[in-house]
């Protein structure tokens, strides 16, 4: 369902030949995706998943889940997917386990690929299992931190040995009684009012949101259920918000912290009891949404991504916010066949911003492609809040900077973000070869500053299948939808 990363020529981003007039439709969200495959992976009943976003995460997460014992079935479309649950304890696939004589006893394997959502929201299943489960993936996901939320897989009773650096992937989790072989029947007895209490636990999610968020997942399932303390400051919290909304519509009762509440005594109550089956319509990705919805302010004309979404838990509509205050235009439409759009307009002028991002931090790239590109219009910015996007894909405050300074634009790191200096009068971004880092925003930051920059070239735009499969397909298809073009007419 992916493009595989290859050793292709480095793509030549392409220039934008006029005002845009644009409408780009969009697959899945992400993020939704990855809690809604492991909701309807752990119900109480079968669930049909509709707009699933099919793309290297994500069928990265089908297969783990696959492993811990739930079936997928694509119903008509690869998008459109019937689940089975698995039962608890996980029945962890014999079938991923090697067979031949000398390796008859090693674990099943979980390839996490580049995947936050996998390498994090699966620890605290794989507690729930019926044997160990061996969690990798890729060079670069072997840097990103997973210390805290392993320490709490340990509170659940699994072992935990990490097989090279302590708190990183690769990792072998090994249930234990407590949290394994008595689950079942301990979710049951919560049901029928056995009165077993929560179990409590803190976490540091200092680092990155998703450590909540796997807990949350986890918790219903849980003897008693639990309630959640983060130890530190929780970034991106719109993503918790998601994921609470997410169990909330299957059933679930969360409590969530007083508004107010100091940072180290807020909690996250969660009562026992499986999520409930569901027929659940996915979200367009509106995350993803940004980097087309930004090409209408550099290239001008308009960009429309319809199916936005009146209300949603998702970061990406903060770009309704964040696009007026870097000189566009924003507003909700109605396309010809009724549904609702996003439109952005703009004229080519951008301006700087001083933004704190620290709850839409997934943003900052994109955001930040705009602010090198207002850079060479005399404009300065500051993205702060975003410490914790050394933690990503790549360290993604390094990478923006370092590829700032590739094109010519003044910019630096600061303890919580970035700053893009404004270029002297007459002085040109210059023609670069961008790096994506294996990162896929980084890749479509490269493809905005392209609009605009003659000779910029990417060494890996396939990294893009990470969440956006087919992007230079739809990428190409929005710039040859220009002026004058009928309004409305679909980008293809």
């Amino acid at each position: 369902m992916h493009d595989e990363p290859t050793d292709a020529p480095a793509w030549a981003a392409p220039r934008a030949l006029g005002p845009l007039n644009a409408v780009v439709e969009l697959p899945g969200s992400k993020s939704l995706t990855a809690r809604e495959l492991v909701l309807a992976a752990t119900a109480a009943g079968p669930s049909t998943l509709a707009g699933v976003l099919r793309a290297r995460d994500t069928d990265l997460m089908i297969a783990a889940l696959t492993t811990l014992g739930a079936r997928f079935e694509e119903d008509g479309s690869p998008t459109r997917l019937r689940v089975t649950p698995a039962p608890i304890p996980f029945p962890v696939s014999r079938s991923e386990r090697p067979t031949a004589d000398a390796t008859a006893s090693a674990p099943a394997r979980v390839d996490c690929g580049l995947a936050g959502t996998v390498m994090r929201f699966i620890p605290p299943l794989a507690a729930l299992a019926d044997a160990p489960l061996l969690l990798d993936g890729d060079d670069a996901a072997r840097s990103r931190p997973l210390g805290p939320l392993l320490d709490a897989v340990s509170a659940l009773g699994a072992r935990v040995d990490y097989l090279a650096a302590p708190g990183f992937l690769p990792v072998l989790i090994t249930p234990g009684a407590p949290a394994g072989a008595g689950a079942a029947n301990a979710v049951a007895g919560t049901r029928a009012g056995a009165g077993t209490g929560p179990r409590g636990l803190a976490i540091d999610s200092t680092a990155s949101s998703q450590f909540l968020s796997a807990l949350l997942l986890a918790a219903p399932l849980l003897p008693g259920g639990a309630r959640i303390t983060p130890t530190g400051r929780v970034p991106s919290l719109p993503h918790v918000a998601m994921t609470v909304a997410s169990l909330r519509e299957r059933g679930v009762s969360v409590e969530e912290p007083a508004a107010g509440a100091p940072e180290g005594e807020r909690a996250w109550a969660v009562a026992p009891g499986r999520p409930a089956g569901a027929s659940t319509t996915i979200e367009p990705d509106l995350s993803n949404a940004g980097p087309f919805l930004a090409a209408a302010l550099v290239a001008g004309g308009t960009v429309s991504v319809p199916h936005w979404p009146a209300s949603t838990s998702q970061a990406g509509d903060a770009w309704r916010g964040l696009l007026p205050r870097l000189g566009g235009t924003i507003r909700l439409i109605q396309e010809s066949d009724g549904a609702p759009a996003l439109q952005a307009t703009g004229t080519g002028a951008l301006a700087g911003i001083d933004a704190d991002l620290s709850a839409v931090g997934e943003l900052a790239p994109t955001v930040a492609a705009l602010a090198v590109l207002a850079s060479a219009q005399g404009h300065a910015s500051r993205l702060r809040g975003i410490a914790h996007l050394r933690g990503h894909e790549t360290d993604r405050l390094a990478a923006i900077v370092a590829e700032a300074r590739r094109l010519g634009a003044p910019a630096r790191e600061t303890a919580d973000g970035i700053e893009v200096g404004a270029l002297a009068a007459g002085t040109q971004l210059r023609p670069a070869l961008l790096h994506s880092y294996a990162d896929h925003r980084m890749a479509t930051f490269a493809a905005i500053i392209g609009l605009a920059v003659p000779g910029v070239r990417l060494d890996d735009v396939a990294c893009t299948s990470k969440t956006l499969p087919g992007f230079t397909g739809l990428w190409g298809r929005m710039l040859a939808s220009v002026s004058p073009a009928a309004p409305g007419r679909e980008a293809r």
